[in-house]
């Protein structure tokens, strides 16, 4: 028997933080279990939609990060480094009035959701990370190269995007050659378009294609994981299409409270899998590691 869905429609929130909009998802009982998710890169919140109707008991809350989906651009001089949406992430969980909640991220959103809750573990009570966790450490003697790098996309990359599209049909399409499903590629692209010359374009900000202009050391690296004293639940991908073995020992090394599953699927499988399970998944890590 399926489990019951109070809220499947979600719905439409916004913010204005630091004077930028953020927009997101909503479902569930404002008065439930607080859950904050994250998405992958290029995506928005609607990566979301299949699975949290399924997170039964939870009010869950999912961002389009910024430059993603419905919510702002950053400003020309500004920048997409991994960590340059927590101040904006602090002030939305500060806006809903939680002081602690469970933060579920994919992907870049993995990335991320780490950041802060090694940033604010005391905040973060369970952590549930989709398919990443770090991007690899890169060497010392590598950083010139990045930062140029960096500096090249920067005076390259536009703002907004100026290539127009026929139709959403088109963008799904585009979404579909990414490697994803029909219904996963059209959530995804539905929420990523804005009106364009009497057609479409993809509202993501360009310059999330631009190279980071710092990347951390193994030393940082290790110092982020093993801050993580909260629960930690790694959802792996069964298909997926990236390994780093020597990132993964690093991770089962130095994350204190880590347990791990996989899921058959490719990398967006939380939206195209088997969701019930995942959910149910995450449910009893939530209840089976209560402090």
């Amino acid at each position: 028997m399926s489990q019951p869905q109070a809220q499947v429609t979600p719905r439409s929130v916004s913010w204005r933080i630091h004077g930028l909009d953020i927009a997101g998802l909503s479902w569930g009982d404002p008065g439930g279990r607080p859950v904050l998710a994250l998405h992958g890169w290029l995506d928005n919140a609607a990566s979301y939609i299949p699975l949290a109707p399924l997170l039964t008991g939870c009010h869950v809350v999912a961002l389009d990060l910024t430059g993603h989906g419905r919510s702002d651009h950053r400003s020309n001089d500004a920048s997409y480094q991994i960590w340059d949406d927590l101040p904006e992430i602090l002030g939305v969980v500060d806006a809903l009035g939680w002081n602690t909640f469970e933060l579920i991220g994919h992907s870049r959103g993995a990335i991320i959701s780490t950041l802060f809750a090694a940033a604010y573990p005391e905040r973060v009570t369970h952590l549930v990370l989709i398919d990443a966790v770090m991007p690899g450490p890169v060497a010392e003697e590598d950083f010139p190269r990045q930062m140029r790098s960096a500096l090249e996309d920067k005076m390259s990359l536009p703002s907004r995007e100026s290539k127009r599209i026929n139709s959403i049909e088109t963008a799904v399409e585009v979404r579909i050659r990414s490697g994803l499903d029909e219904p996963a590629a059209r959530l995804l692209a539905e929420r990523n378009l804005e009106p364009y010359r009497g057609g479409f374009r993809w509202s993501t900000d360009p310059r999330l294609k631009g190279a980071s202009a710092v990347k951390l050391s193994p030393g940082q690296i290790d110092a982020v994981l093993s801050s993580l004293s909260m629960p930690t639940l790694l959802l792996h991908a069964a298909q997926a299409t990236f390994r780093a073995p020597e990132l993964m020992a690093r991770v089962r090394r130095q994350i204190p409270r880590l347990t791990e599953a996989e899921f058959a699927g490719g990398h967006h499988f939380h939206m195209e899998g088997d969701v019930a399970a995942i959910a149910a998944r995450i449910l009893a890590f939530m209840d089976e590691s209560e402090d």
